[in-house]
């Protein structure tokens, strides 16, 4: 249901008369009350920014582990020559890394400086090569610099001499905090005085000021294109390239005594009969997969067994197997631009569209679109960082936000038409404010006019405020929920909103190479963006709203029964969804419509 604005006005009229009457006493109490409000959502905000900072050093350290531990693998089959180049390939795709040591076989090769670095980290790199010498790995504490906080790593060779170790600069963490401090609302925004931005009160249009930012049983399970093989002999580096030819293999890694090989193309079945037939093994095996109670589904990319909660509370595994059957759906994701070389969305991109500048790319320089996009469609079982939403999915970036994170009405407007007449299917609109533009919604209305499914953030103010884009009627509104499927403490709500989504501490995509934890009702809208574009790809002939209504009666209810002001219709459950797009037809999609207007009508005799 979305607030017009009669109901509005009605509504600030009977707030003004109760008002008018409360002595002042009274009000003096609510306005007590009010700011101890404030406080405790502000402690609340600042607590998840800290999550966020510390999760994101996490899975800054991981990747960089598993990408020095990659190296050194790959010297057991180098020549001497190749190993420089090594680590400046993983430097050149890792800028963050800002020196680098390796050692095997007696050689020690390095990439950049040790008197580049702060004086700082260098007793760090001293310690790491202590401890590397007794053949255990290394890993420092966050070390505070000038140039902001360091950590320095070593790991060593799986048996034998040899090790990388590395000062990395996890700038990262400053530039999550900065954009989540805006994101979260916890200081006032946006501030950049080149806007000439002067705050306004949504229905009066009046100036204010704003000051203070509140204002499975006996089965066992494996990769179905990995094998793992030991040899009797061991084979060298031009015996086991022609075998990864033959395999259709992209990617050969080795631990241990024994081998792992991911094949593009072939089953386990044909690698095994491959091995057995051909070459001489002590065993060539599945790649099993040891789980808990995880679904059965888990993929192979390396941050998302640790990082990646949010997948399995929305029961994603289950339509990845339905989804990847499915057509290629294009959706835009209309922010701040896309990290165009970032390995885990470069190949999953299209043609993109900067609004501020004719002819250039819409490359991210701020982060937030590369986050967004990657919770959507980073690329699954690629043995790298995250797992997106949604395969069969490609992404449009559609850059309407500048180097601020902040852009105007007319540049999301031109945004959301350039993605519609260039074949986006669903956009994403990660961004908001209170104030209605009727030139915003004539955009809107263009689109959704065209079948395009847009899916908004309701915002992060905790604040039943109606926020634009997402309170239009075109327009699917996603609030945020929490680990525990509690509405998220920032997110917004309101009687406009139709579902919730994953919000808080998201492992994603973010510029440079890297990964990021970000919370917001940002990081919820494209869980659902990416739901709606599975649900289109098993079933083209559905039509935009049937794709909106599919996903309402498809949700997890929580809170109150039915629809609610804080969840809407419940969490999104893209299993139970996708499965039920690929088995409807017209009849189940009207029978869908006509239950949501039975509840709508029962909910009503009790407000």
């Amino acid at each position: 249901m979305k607030l017009n604005w009669k109901t509005a006005a009605a509504g600030l009229l009977l707030l003004t008369l109760i008002v008018l009457v409360i002595p002042q006493t009274a009000r003096q109490s609510d306005h007590d009350q009010s700011k101890l409000r404030s406080s405790s959502e502000m402690q609340i905000k600042q607590q998840m920014l800290e999550q966020d900072v510390i999760m994101t050093e996490g899975l800054c350290r991981k990747q960089c582990q598993l990408k020095m531990q990659q190296v050194i693998q790959q010297f057991a089959t180098d020549d001497q020559a190749i190993e420089p180049t090594r680590l400046e390939a993983m430097q050149q795709d890792h800028p963050h890394m800002r020196y680098l040591e390796s050692h095997h076989d007696g050689r020690t090769s390095t990439q950049g400086t040790i008197t580049d670095l702060p004086p700082e980290v260098k007793p760090y790199i001293e310690l790491a090569r202590d401890t590397v010498k007794r053949q255990r790995a290394y890993e420092s504490p966050r070390i505070s610099t000038k140039d902001g906080p360091y950590f320095v790593t070593a790991v060593i060779a799986s048996h034998g001499e040899g090790y990388v170790l590395g000062a990395i600069r996890q700038q990262v963490l400053e530039h999550v905090r900065v954009e989540q401090r805006k994101n979260l609302r916890l200081v006032p925004y946006p501030s950049d005085a080149r806007y000439g931005i002067q705050a306004a009160d949504s229905d009066t249009l009046r100036k204010v000021d704003v000051d203070h930012p509140e204002e499975n049983e006996d089965i066992s399970h494996y990769y179905k294109h990995d094998v793992v093989v030991r040899f009797i002999e061991e084979p060298d580096a031009e015996a086991l390239a022609l075998i990864g030819e033959e395999l259709d293999a992209d990617e050969i890694q080795k631990t241990g005594y024994a081998y792992v090989f991911h094949s593009r193309s072939l089953t386990v079945e044909q690698m095994m009969d491959y091995f057995q037939q051909g070459h001489e093994v002590h065993y060539v095996e599945p790649h099993y997969l040891y789980v808990t109670n995880e679904a059965p589904n888990e993929p192979n990319d390396a941050l998302y067994a640790d990082y990646q909660w949010n997948l399995p509370a929305i029961r994603t595994e289950t339509a990845w197997g339905l989804a990847e059957e499915g057509e290629e759906v294009i959706v835009a994701v209309v922010d701040t631009g896309v990290d165009l070389n970032h390995p885990d969305l470069k190949d999953r991109l299209v043609l993109g569209y900067n609004v501020f500048t004719e002819g250039s790319d819409a490359y991210d320089d701020v982060g937030h679109g590369t986050h967004v996009a990657g919770i959507i469609a980073a690329q699954i079982n690629n043995y790298e960082g995250i797992a997106g939403v949604a395969p069969r999915t490609r992404i449009m970036p559609v850059k309407v936000l500048d180097e601020t994170g902040a852009g105007s009405t007319y540049a999301v407007a031109q945004g959301i038409i350039w993605a519609t007449d260039n074949g986006a299917r669903v956009i994403n609109l990660s961004l908001g404010n209170y104030a209605e533009a009727e030139f915003l919604h004539d955009a809107i209305r263009y689109a959704y006019d065209r079948d395009v499914v847009l899916v908004a953030a309701t915002g992060n103010d905790h604040t039943e405020s109606p926020g634009y884009p997402a309170a239009y009627d075109e327009v699917f509104a996603v609030g945020a929920t929490d680990y525990d499927q509690s509405v998220a403490q920032f997110s917004n709500y309101g009687e406009y909103v139709d579902v919730a989504a994953p919000g808080v501490s998201i492992a994603s995509t973010y510029p440079s190479n890297q990964y990021a934890a970000l919370s917001g009702t940002s990081m919820a809208s494209p869980h659902t963006a990416a739901l709606a574009a599975m649900i289109r790809s098993v079933n083209p002939k559905l039509t935009n709203e049937q794709i909106m209504q599919l996903i309402r009666t498809t949700a997890a209810d929580l809170g109150d029964r039915g629809h609610d002001r804080y969840y809407g219709y419940g969490q999104i459950d893209v299993g139970r969804a996708v499965e039920a797009a690929r088995t409807s037809d017209q009849s189940i999609i009207k029978w869908s419509e006509n239950v949501s207007r039975d509840i709508d009508r029962i909910k009503s005799r009790y407000d």
